[in-house]
Parts: C-alpha cells; sequence; structure tokens
C-alpha cells in the first residue's frame, strides 16, 4: 500500500490504473479509522479493481464553533488499518493541496441541506459537496462509498451525482456498531465513561421509534420519551422523513434519524425502512 500526499502524483497512479483497464473504487473519510470505514473497503474491494481510500479532515465542512481542530487525527494507525484491509492506495492530502486558493466558485446543497443536521450545521454539506467533487475527478473512480449513518449526507452526494450526470456510481454502506448498538463513529472517543454509557439508548430509541411507526403512532414522540429517560444529552433533532427525498410526506421507504449533543460530542443515528412494514 501507497500513501500519497499530492494531486500530481494521485493522478499519475489514476492515469496507470485507468491504461491497465482497472476499475477504480474511493472510501472518502476524514481518517481516525474504524470498523465501519474497513466495512466499506472490504466492499471497494469485492467490486473493483483497485480501492483508494482518501483522509482528509475537510476544514469547508466546519462551522466556526465547530471541531476542526481537535478532530481526531492518527495517520500511522490508519495506514496500518487500511493496509490490513486491503486498501491500495491512501491519498491524505494537505489542506494547502486541496485548497491552494480561495475558490470564486460555491456549492449549495439546496434543500436537502435545510433539516436534520443542516438545519444547525449552516454550510455544513456545501463544504462536503465541495470536497467530494474534487475527490471525484481527481480519482476518476467508478464507484465511491458511503456508510448509511450519515444518511443525509449520502442522500445529498446522491442527489449531486444523479442531477449532474456524474459518471460514478455511489455505493451504500450499512451503519457498523458497537456490540451495544452505539454506531461506530471517529467522534465517541469523546465521550465521558458516563456518556459512553448512555450512547448505546440511542439506537434503542430509534428501535422505539420504529415500532411506534410501524404501530400507526408517532415515532418521534416515542424516540423523545425514550432519549428522555435514558439519556442526559440534549436532542438536537428528531425527524421522521422520507428517504432520499427528505420530505415530510412519507410515502415507502422512511428515515428515522437523530441527534443527541453530549458534552463533548454530537452523535446522530438513524434507521432507514419501509413504516407500512414492507
Amino acid at each position: 500500500m501507497r500513501t500519497i500526499n499530492t494531486i500530481t502524483e494521485l493522478k499519475e497512479w489514476v492515469r496507470a490504473q485507468k491504461k491497465e483497464g482497472r476499475s477504480i473504487g474511493l472510501i472518502p473519510t476524514m481518517g481516525f479509522l474504524h470498523e465501519g470505514h474497513m466495512s466499506l473497503v472490504e466492499k471497494a474491494k469485492a467490486e473493483n479493481d483497485v480501492a483508494v481510500m482518501s483522509i482528509f479532515v475537510n476544514p469547508a465542512q466546519f462551522g466556526p464553533n465547530e471541531d476542526f481542530d481537535r478532530y481526531p487525527r492518527d495517520l500511522e494507525r490508519d495506514q496500518q488499518l487500511a493496509a490490513s484491509a486491503g486498501t491500495d492506495i491512501i491519498f491524505a492530502p494537505s489542506v494547502e493541496e486541496m485548497y491552494p486558493k480561495e475558490s470564486s466558485i460555491s456549492f449549495s446543497a439546496g434543500e436537502l441541506a435545510e433539516k436534520m443536521c443542516g438545519a444547525t450545521r449552516f454550510g455544513h454539506f456545501d463544504g462536503v459537496l465541495k470536497v467530494v467533487t474534487k475527490l471525484f475527478h481527481l480519482t476518476e473512480a467508478d464507484r465511491a462509498y458511503f456508510g448509511q449513518k450519515d444518511a443525509q449526507q449520502l442522500a445529498i452526494i446522491e442527489s449531486l451525482v444523479s442531477n449532474f450526470n456524474f459518471p460514478i456510481e455511489i455505493r451504500r454502506g450499512e451503519t457498523v456498531r458497537e456490540e451495544d448498538g452505539l454506531a461506530k463513529s471517529s467522534r465517541n472517543v469523546y465521550l465521558s465513561e458516563t456518556e459512553r454509557s448512555e450512547a448505546p439508548h440511542l439506537h434503542k430509541a430509534l428501535q422505539a421509534g420504529k415500532q411506534a411507526a410501524l404501530t400507526g403512532e408517532d415515532p418521534k414522540a416515542a424516540v423523545s420519551s425514550y432519549l428522555q429517560a435514558h439519556t442526559s444529552g440534549k436532542i438536537d433533532y428528531i425527524e421522521f422523513l422520507s428517504y432520499p427525498a427528505l420530505a415530510s410526506a412519507v410515502e415507502g421507504e422512511a428515515i428515522l434519524a437523530l441527534a443527541v449533543q453530549f458534552e463533548k460530542a454530537r452523535l446522530i443515528d438513524n434507521l432507514i425502512f419501509n413504516p407500512k412494514g414492507n
């Protein structure tokens, strides 16, 4: 496995792969890898000839009061994990390499970003679109892999690719969880011992909400009641929407999603299911 730090070297590697007719799978990450990322590598390796993982903490998707500076970073650890999973190339550029100058062109994620995480993280998904657009072009990947834990991000990226005819296929990876149900996340390291014991209740709250939806009751009320009874975190949002359209009128597949703010960690989780039981 190689680690590449510059765009020039990455493009040389991509040209060599394309010359040999190899398909490329891209796993975009911000590093501090966990089993969720590894499952995406496994999926990419099964469906492509080579897999490239980007490790880049993207400043464009962080707000002024968010955790960009303290976001966990450990490239040596990430390299070992990525290599053990079969990654062929890590692309780990600096901020200056990715954004050498201020761009005069900006992105707008539109209506899909006006709810859930986007309701309070203004400009977050605009920054996500900025970096994935660059990564899609630089890697010329045939497929890109994203986890369903970040379901709103996934829906927005799928919309970008569809609306603007990007020559890439977006592949979904299921949320990977700890044994107690907590969704794997790089930010879980921020949790105190007490908060870590409470965090699995986020998934249990969603399960209670799903059951309510399946029986014709209010899923958001069920989730809220459960969270207030079992966690000390502040509820940021609870949403029950169609998926991936994120519309209020739920027909077919739906998403039940939440965000809870603990002292140093804001955790998100969701379930995607058909409320008709199909």
